[in-house]
């Protein structure tokens, strides 16, 4: 009763409800690149407007960066769409394969934590020296070698691209390609997928059959038409070879 739920990208929507609610609302919490219907990035204005809205009603605008932040770019989805929140969440990435979370944001509201201010903040796994030393190892190898948050995108982009050449000669129908940064995803029988509402119309039952043929010849996507891919550095042209060959191959029922 005390969440309201918007429909993403639909800044005339949530602007309706800031009308409404704007007074008493604490905060917005989105994630600038939603991962759980597919990848479905933000758009710039929609983003923008979130930002303007907040300010307006002196509403705190959060990003959840947990599968964003330090993916995307250095600084997130954030610096990619050039849109500072107020606080930020992080995971995954930090933690170079172990589990670890995170959060950061404004100097002044981070200062009502303790031991500087009142507000306590705790947990058993909390600084865990093993999950901290790999995420700072991580962290560290990302800064030396900045180039390879332009790889990944290169090459994603270029799966993208390659994909979308397949489908447009062999598949009979409607599909949408969504790609940012390292992020990507595809669904069946929608030319466009802005939001969950958009993604949950696909054809799942076509993805099903997709995810089996790939997995049958080495290529592991993740196992629902809701989840994004997440390429990794390792990633180049021999692998987009081999996934355009397959994907051809599935389209043409062999």
């Amino acid at each position: 009763q005390d969440t309201l739920v918007a429909e993403y990208n639909d800044l005339e929507g949530v602007t309706k409800i800031f009308n409404e609610h704007g007074n008493d609302m604490a905060a917005v919490i989105i994630e600038p690149v939603a991962g759980n219907s597919g990848c479905i990035p933000g758009q710039v204005d929609f983003l923008k407007g979130l930002r303007a809205l907040c300010d307006h009603y002196g509403v705190l605008l959060i990003f959840d960066e947990v599968m964003t932040g330090f993916r995307l770019a250095r600084g997130g989805a954030a610096e990619l769409c050039g849109i500072q929140p107020d606080l930020v969440t992080y995971g995954k990435v930090i933690g170079g394969g172990l589990p670890v979370g995170a959060f950061g944001g404004r100097m002044d509201i981070m200062q009502h934590l303790a031991p500087a201010g009142s507000v306590y903040q705790a947990g058993t796994l909390s600084g865990n020296p093993i999950a901290v030393a790999s995420g700072l190892a991580t962290l560290k190898h990302l800064d030396w070698n900045p180039s390879i948050y332009s790889s990944l995108e290169q090459n994603t982009a270029a799966l993208a691209d390659a994909l979308r050449a397949v489908l447009n000669e062999h598949l009979d129908g409607p599909y949408a390609i969504n790609q940012m940064g390292s992020m990507m995803s595809i669904h069946f029988g929608v030319d466009v997928v802005k939001n969950a509402s958009d993604a949950s119309a696909a054809d799942l039952d076509k993805f099903n059959q997709l995810f089996h043929f790939l997995l049958a010849r080495g290529v592991y996507l993740p196992p629902s038409a809701f989840e994004s891919y997440f390429l990794c550095q390792d990633f180049g042209n021999t692998e987009i070879e081999h996934i355009v060959q397959q994907m051809k191959e599935f389209l043409q029922g062999k």
